[in-house]
């Protein structure tokens, strides 16, 4: 196979793959931002302000583990 050959199948497969993973994405239903949300008191979420989508006895939980004993 011919060098130019070769690259011109490699970039054919790498758009054919960008587009392909960018048509499935769009499909999904995820709306933007989601994954930039913190949901619990996780990793990097665990500051002393209430977190959003979880009930006030969750929180107080969280906010607990968080305390020294």
């Amino acid at each position: 196979m011919k060098p130019d050959l070769k690259i011109i199948v490699i970039i054919v497969v790498a758009l054919f793959c960008f587009y392909s993973g960018y048509t499935i994405s769009a499909r999904t239903g995820t709306e933007p931002g989601y994954f930039e949300a913190v949901e619990a008191a996780g990793y990097g979420g665990g500051g002393g302000e209430k977190i959003e989508g979880i009930s006030d006895e969750m929180n107080e939980f969280y906010r607990s583990l968080n305390e020294e004993e």
